[in-house]
């Protein structure tokens, strides 16, 4: 196959039509170009600048703009908006015109039962996450409903459903705590947290961003979510016992609740006791699988009985427990147990977040904080909360998809989450997000569509309205048991045995992400987790793997010349290795006693940057500097394209490793190297030598 060499000299560009008569007359010559008219300018000027003052060249510019605002009124944007402006468009975007006009009464039937059941595990469940956030409980039930009404208009997922979850309690808590010493538990933060967390998560979902979530790699969010559910559950200890003055920071808090066992209220105790027991033991019924489904009527009900006891297990142990508070507070023993407290009875008011803050500190001073500093001191939680979010539900939504046989639009789904947020902030909401444990409930309970969220936003608003205020008896050390219970199942350490077989350096971001939560809390875990994930996804970019072939090897079934070396970029190549590519090749280069011609072979190479071209311009260089050649073999075509369009001289390059030889073998052959009398004694062979006996055998191995 012949080679190919190319050379490129740019011709210098010299603009003289300034002021010429000629150009200033010169002709406009449309070319049709699809549905859009190209017009190019031509000028016949030859000589210099005739401009004789500056309003001939205003004049000139003024026409040449009408003549471009001419062209752009004739451009045609109808196909771009009839290819926008779609059925299909439009039904992605709103995914509620594909199943709501073929809801029928099954689909009505299996939606309600799944609804209303939901329904009963979120209540008690919001009233938990809400201390969680570090938010009065009422704010658990605000996060409760109004994710699960936008949700059934743009959710592509029939089983999830959206409302408070651990994660983004803790979060919350984490980047929105209440800057008011007095009121530890102002929502302002949070409030404004929600807004912008779907402002983040709608954008990306408009602007397809989905695909940055997968730079967040599985053993990080395992690492996370292994230490968020450790924090969270013992956290959960010190209303378990009914202890007070804990602080909030895990290390802290783990050597106050060790410090104040000693001052544990019995009665919290053994309500939380009992509380953890009868939920394990209703969750262990509700998992039971039945052998024999062929049953009389009577056994069938019992199995369902307990089915339904066993989903309803954290509104069953609540209602319960709430019932003992009040017959103790009848009978006056009810300052023996740490209550909820009063809650604010009613629906939130509907109204845009507030971004300001007014407060007065301890000192006396009296502080405003605008909607800046709000933003500040949420900080890095305005990206890192809704990125979690994101993880969380797409997640599940895959799980699930997986399990009933369809598939979810990851970009659409940040649509609905994002819409859900936004909308939930108006109404006093903290980030929300996907539930494992609530959409698991979801799917057991036969829903159909994403209308199952309908009933159950009806019956948290209901609650809202009507039970208020009951919730003040719930006790606290109950509601530590649904959160207990409800984490048990996020730790999962399984993954470091299957990481220690597969791949061992992955468990090193498990580990980062693990211990500095604990050390200097979850949301810097992640941030490190994914820190150094990202190091370990650059550095093989920064150290490509290179391979050289020598005298005697054989590369691709082809036998290598004595006077020839190949390199092989076994890789990618992209700027943070250009360096270190450099330096290999021309270590290789000077290795041998006689200079060798090096073939670069860069098939592996699918892009290109304009860092690397230099990188690659440079080393060519330095190469010839010492009158070594260089070709390279196997460009892809857009590699080739940019390398072409450097101009670079004397470049050399082959479709092939083959062809690339032969081309080396007959540019050497008939030349001695300057170098040969400094590099060679007299014993050596000359590299005219070297490449005659080299043609030969290249010749010998063809024939073969």
């Amino acid at each position: 196959m012949a080679s190919k060499t190319h050379s490129v000299n740019g011709p210098e560009i010299v603009d003289n039509s300034c002021g010429d008569p000629q150009a200033e007359n010169a002709p406009l010559s449309p070319h049709k170009n699809g549905d859009v008219t190209a017009t190019t300018i031509t000028s016949s000027s030859s000589g210099g600048c005739r401009c004789t003052c500056f309003s001939d060249c205003m004049g000139d510019c003024r026409s040449f703009c009408h003549d471009v605002a001419d062209m752009a009124s004739q451009v045609d944007c109808s196909g771009c908006l009839k290819k926008s402006c779609t059925c299909e468009n439009f039904t992605n975007k709103f995914p509620i015109v594909k199943w709501l006009p073929k809801y029928r009464c099954p689909e009505f039937q299996g939606d309600m039962i799944a609804g209303f059941t939901v329904g009963l595990t979120v209540i008690p469940q919001g009233l938990a996450y809400a201390q969680v956030a570090g938010l009065s409980p009422e704010y658990g039930l605000y996060s409760a409903f109004m994710g699960c009404f936008i949700y059934m208009i743009f959710g592509t997922s029939k089983d999830i459903t959206l409302g408070p979850t651990a994660i983004m309690s803790l979060m919350t808590a984490s980047f929105a705590a209440s800057p008011i010493h007095d009121d530890p538990e102002n929502p302002t933060l949070a409030i404004v947290l929600c807004l912008l967390s779907g402002c983040v998560q709608l954008l990306m979902g408009m602007l397809s961003l989905g695909f940055l979530v997968d730079f967040i790699p599985y053993p990080c969010i395992n690492a996370f979510t292994c230490a968020a559910a450790i924090t969270i559950g013992f956290g959960q200890v010190k209303s378990l016992l009914g202890l007070e003055n804990i602080s909030r920071e895990f290390m802290h808090q783990v050597y106050d609740t060790f410090k104040h066992i000693p001052d544990t209220k019995i009665y919290d105790f053994i309500i939380g006791l009992v509380s953890l027991i009868l939920l394990y033991i209703l969750k262990r019924v509700k998992n039971i699988k039945w052998s024999n489904n062929d049953v009389s009527c009577g056994l069938q009900v019992v199995r369902k009985t307990l089915w339904i006891l066993g989903t309803a297990r954290n509104a069953l142990i609540v209602v319960s427990a709430s019932v003992m508070a009040g017959v103790l507070d009848m009978y006056g023993h009810a300052d023996n147990i740490t209550l909820t407290g009063n809650v604010t009875a009613g629906l939130p008011p509907f109204r845009f977040p507030n971004f300001t803050l007014d407060f007065v500190q301890p000192d006396g001073n009296h502080t405003i904080l605008s909607p800046l500093q709000v933003m500040g001191e949420i900080g890095p939680g305005i990206i890192i909360v809704p990125l979690m979010g994101i993880v969380e539900s797409i997640a599940i939504g895959n799980s699930f998809a997986r399990a009933n046989n369809y598939k979810i639009q990851p970009n659409q789904e940040l649509i609905a989450i994002g819409a859900s947020n936004i909308l939930s902030s108006f109404v006093g909401a903290y980030p929300v997000t996907g539930s494992f444990s609530r959409t698991a409930v979801n799917s057991q309970s036969g829903v159909k569509t994403p209308a199952g969220g309908l009933w159950t936003g009806a019956l948290v608003i209901l609650s809202l309205a009507f039970l208020t205020e009951y919730f003040k008896f719930v006790p606290d050390a109950a509601l530590a048991a649904v959160i207990m219970m409800a984490v048990w199942d996020m730790v999962n350490f399984q993954l470091l045995r299957k990481l220690w077989r597969i791949k061992r350096i992955d468990i090193m971001p498990w580990m980062v992400t693990f211990i500095l939560s604990f050390v200097f809390g979850v949301e810097w875990g992640i941030i490190a987790g994914v820190f150094f994930s990202l190091l370990l996804l650059l550095y093989p970019w920064s150290r490509p793997e290179i391979k050289a072939f020598t005298e005697g090897d054989t590369f691709k079934s082809h036998l290598i010349p004595r006077s020839v070396m190949v390199v092989e970029l076994a890789q990618g190549l992209r700027f943070p290795g250009i360096e270190y590519v450099r330096e290999k090749i021309m270590e290789a280069a000077f290795s041998a006693d006689t200079p060798r011609s090096l073939v670069f072979d860069v098939t592996h190479m699918a892009n290109i940057d304009y860092s690397t071209v230099q990188g690659l311009t440079q080393m060519k260089e330095d190469i010839e500097h010492h009158n070594i050649l260089l070709v390279f073999a196997g460009f892809q075509e857009s590699v080739l394209q940019a390398m072409l369009a450097a101009n670079l001289k004397n470049f050399k390059y082959t479709e092939d490793v083959e062809s690339a030889i032969r081309l080396v073998l007959d540019e050497t052959g008939c030349e001695e190297d300057p170098r040969q009398s400094l590099l060679a004694s007299g014993s050596r062979p000359s590299l005219r030598e070297q490449c005659a006996d080299d043609k030969k055998l290249a010749e010998s191995a063809a024939e073969v």
